[in-house]
C-alpha cells in the first residue's frame, strides 16, 4: 500500500470519529503554522501530524529552510504548488537571499508534489535515488490522492521530476553553511534521507524519526533494518532534531518513540510466534504506553499486523 492507499484509510477512519480537531493555526496562509527559527538560520512549519486534508492543505509534515549567507536552501517542497508558494512567501518575510536547491526527505507526496512550484522558479531539485524510483512508479498516483481531498488548493499542480540524485551522502556548501544529506539506510519508507548541519547541531531528520504522532508502517517498510540505521542516526550526536512530523525535539525523545516503539512491537510480535499465535493475536498487542500519539487509533493495530508478518517472514 502506498501514501494514497494510506490517505485512503486515515481519511475514513477519521470520518468515523477520528476527525482531526487540532485547528489551523495558520488560517490567513496555505501553510498550517507559521515558520518558527530553531536555531539561527534554521527554519520550520510544522504540520498537522493527523491526516492531511483540505482544512490542512495536505500540510501534514514539516517544511524547513535554511537560510546562509548566500541563499536558502528548502527541505521538502509541499504538497501542491500553492502549499510551496505560501512557504516561499514566508521565506521572503525573513530574506530576500534566493532560494538555492529543494531537496526531498523522500518520494511521497507530502514531500515532493509542489515541486513544480521550485520548478518554474529555476530552483535545483535533490532527492535520493530510491526516492525518484518512487515517484517515478507512484507519482501519478500521488497526484491523485492530493487532488482528491485537495480540490482546489491542488490549482496548477503537476508532477515533476527532481534534477539531481544521490545514492549515500552528498554534501551542499549553502554559503557558510554546510549541509549533509545522508541516507542512513532503510526506514520508514524508500529513499529516506537527512540532512545534517554540524556548525548548527541540528538534524532535519525527515521520517527517519518520529515523535508526537504515531510512525506509519507500510508493508514494505523493512522495521528490522530501520532499529538499525536509527542508531547510525543517532551517532551524528545532534542536538537539536527537526522531525519529519511534529515540533523540534532531541534524540532521547525520538528514540523513545521510534526505535524504542519499533523494539517492543518486535519483541511481542516475536513472543507470539514463538507460542505459535497468529495475526488475530498480533492485532491485540498492548499499545496503551503509546496511546498519547496522534493518529494511534488509525495505525496502532496495522503496525502490529505488518511487523508480526514482517517478522513471520523472516523466521523462514
Amino acid at each position: 500500500m502506498r501514501m494514497l492507499a494510506l490517505i485512503t484509510l486515515l481519511l475514513s477512519l477519521s470520518s468515523n470519529g477520528f476527525a482531526d480537531t487540532d485547528a489551523d493555526r495558520y488560517p490567513e496562509s496555505e501553510l498550517y503554522s507559521k515558520p518558527v527559527e530553531v536555531v539561527p538560520g534554521v527554519w520550520t512549519s510544522i504540520g498537522a501530524t493527523q491526516p492531511p486534508t483540505y482544512e490542512n492543505a495536505g500540510h501534514n509534515n514539516n517544511l524547513s529552510f535554511i537560510v546562509s549567507n548566500d541563499g536558502v536552501l528548502v527541505v521538502n517542497a509541499g504538497a501542491s504548488y500553492l502549499l510551496a508558494k505560501a512557504l516561499h512567501d514566508e521565506i521572503k518575510k525573513v530574506t530576500d537571499q534566493p532560494i538555492r536547491y529543494v531537496v526531498l526527505e523522500n518520494g511521497q507526496g507530502h514531500a515532493m508534489l509542489g515541486s513544480i512550484y521550485w520548478r518554474q522558479l529555476g530552483v535545483k531539485i535533490i532527492a535520493h535515488d530510491d526516492a525518484i524510483a518512487e515517484i517515478e512508479k507512484y507519482g501519478v498516483d500521488e497526484l491523485e490522492g492530493m487532488m482528491g481531498y485537495n480540490k482546489d488548493r491542488g490549482l496548477d499542480t503537476t508532477l515533476v521530476m527532481p534534477d539531481i540524485s544521490f545514492s549515500e551522502r552528498s554534501t551542499i556548501h549553502l554559503g557558510d553553511i554546510p549541509i549533509e544529506l545522508i541516507y542512513f539506510g532503510p526506514a520508514h519508507s524508500a529513499g529516506d534521507i537527512s540532512l545534517y548541519l554540524p556548525k548548527q547541531d541540528v538534524i532535519i531528520a525527515g521520517d527517519m524519526a518520529f515523535h508526537q504522532r504515531m510512525l506509519p508502517i507500510f508493508p514494505e517498510t523493512e522495521t528490522l533494518k530501520w532499529v538499525e540505521t536509527f542508531d547510525l542516526f543517532v551517532a551524528t550526536g545532534a542536538r537539536h532534531v527537526i522531525p519529519g512530523h511534529g515540533e523540534p525535539t532531541d534524540m532521547a525523545t525520538v528514540t523513545r518513540e521510534t526505535k524504542d516503539y519499533l523494539i517492543y512491537l518486535q519483541d511481542e510480535a516475536r513472543k507470539l510466534l514463538d507460542d505459535d499465535l497468529g495475526l488475530d493475536e498480533a492485532y491485540q498487542i498492548d499499545q496503551s504506553a503509546y496511546r498519547h500519539l496522534d493518529t494511534f487509533e488509525e495505525l496502532a493495530k496495522k503496525n502490529a499486523g505488518r511487523i508480526f508478518q514482517e517478522l513471520e517472514l523472516d523466521s523462514f
